[in-house]
């Protein structure tokens, strides 16, 4: 067992087990405190939600309280490891939630893994939250019960895996592809991997201005292409070409996307790429090639990971809390392309303006202090001009409240 498998299970067994534990935030302290909290006193905002349901944003944490929710098909690089096993990730969200954008959420992992019957539980729950965020379901279930609980329910449903990777990904593709000195309309994309991350990516990278003639799209059996007979998602990404595999497609790439697993990418494959090459290797832990392997063949390259420990990390901690944290402030009923857009377009303005922009830093850094004011404004002020939010924030007075909450959450 490695160094750091031993320190995360210290970690996680230390003090209280696990990560999470709920604190009440009302004085109990007196005998009145008590019958305020509890009966007598509680029937009385029970009674005005009955009458107008909204008024439980008032009365409740319901608007600051968002469902993590998974069933353990896709839990990280592991897979199908079960609803309970995948609890330790689920709470890693909460912290997060709570650590990046003072968001309290509650971990639900639930022991289903028929889709209709997901999206009836979850639909059922969703009275307790202000917001829904799915978590590691396999695709192409993921794709079913997020548009179905979407078409049911009120309050926004996003599920990270897909759109959260997807608008990180956006924002670094945006500015290595002008640091590079080229135009998204005319980049040539290879993605390898075409499950939930993957076809939410390109869908956004379609969204921002890349053209789908121009992305090839590959799975483990090779090149998507109209010969395969494949259906539903991977049916619209499929071209008519004669080519079968990612070492064909690859040449004259200026994009490689990896979202799938180790040892995809050969340097060989790198060597055939357009001068510049832009290389996200996001399989997770092990990526499609290191980086130091791609630069080996390809020293100009601009390169990103999912990992921590290399540059340009693409973490979707940079853009769920402050997508959560605008929708639940402007009391958004979803998370539309509107809002994801903004919040692509201000990640890479914030790195941008750093003075540490360039080949190894075209996203922010997980901890860049000027995210939750930065960014959040902007998504919030998109809901509303997209007609989903119920209220309009005013943007600065907005960022300088946020400010306020970021001093409060170091």
């Amino acid at each position: 067992m490695s160094t750091i498998e031993q320190k995360a299970l210290a970690y996680h067994r230390s003090g209280s087990a696990g990560k999470i534990a709920i604190e009440v935030t009302k004085s109990v302290s007196t005998q009145e405190d008590l019958a305020l909290a509890y009966s007598p006193g509680v029937a009385a905002p029970c009674l005005e939600i009955q009458r107008e349901p909204a008024k439980a944003y008032e009365y409740t944490a319901k608007g600051n309280l968002v469902g993590v929710i998974t069933n353990g098909t896709a839990v990280l690089g592991l897979g199908n490891i079960g609803a309970l096993a995948g609890k330790p990730v689920m709470e890693g969200k909460v912290v997060l939630f709570k650590k990046f954008a003072g968001i309290d959420s509650f971990d639900i992992e639930i022991d289903e893994t028929d889709p209709d019957k997901l999206v009836e539980i979850i639909a059922a729950l969703h009275p307790t939250f202000g917001g829904i965020n799915l978590e590691d379901i396999k695709a192409p279930e993921c794709f079913y019960i997020e548009r179905k609980l979407r078409e049911r329910l009120s309050i926004p449903v996003f599920h990270d895996d897909q759109h959260g990777t997807a608008i990180v990904v956006g924002a670094g593709m945006l500015n290595a592809i002008e640091m590079s000195g080229r135009d998204i309309a005319t980049v040539k994309i290879v993605c390898s991997g075409a499950g939930a991350a993957a076809i939410a990516c390109l869908e956004l990278l379609v969204d921002l201005g890349a053209r789908r003639e121009n992305i090839f799209v590959c799975d483990s059996q090779g090149v998507l292409t109209t010969a395969r007979g494949l259906s539903g998602e991977k049916l619209d990404w499929a071209r008519d070409t004669i080519a079968t595999k990612l070492s064909q497609v690859i040449e004259g790439a200026d994009v490689f996307l990896g979202v799938s697993g180790p040892g995809v990418l050969s340097q060989m494959d790198v060597q055939k790429m357009a001068k510049t090459p832009i290389v996200f290797t996001l399989a997770n832990p092990e990526p499609e090639l290191r980086p130091e392997l791609v630069r080996e063949v390809a020293p100009d390259a601009i390169i990103a990971t999912g990992r921590s420990d290399y540059p340009n990390q693409i973490n979707n901690a940079l853009c769920f809390p402050y997508l959560f944290r605008a929708a639940l402030d402007c009391g958004a009923s979803t998370i539309n392309q509107e809002m994801k857009r903004a919040c692509v377009v201000a990640l890479a303005g914030m790195a941008r303006s750093d003075a540490r922009f360039g080949k190894d830093y075209v996203v922010p850094g997980l901890l860049d202090p000027r995210l939750l004011s930065g960014v959040t404004p902007k998504i919030a002020t998109a809901a509303f001009r997209s007609g989903v939010a119920r209220k309009e924030l005013n943007e600065l007075e907005y960022s300088a409240d946020l400010d306020d909450l970021a001093q409060q959450l170091i």
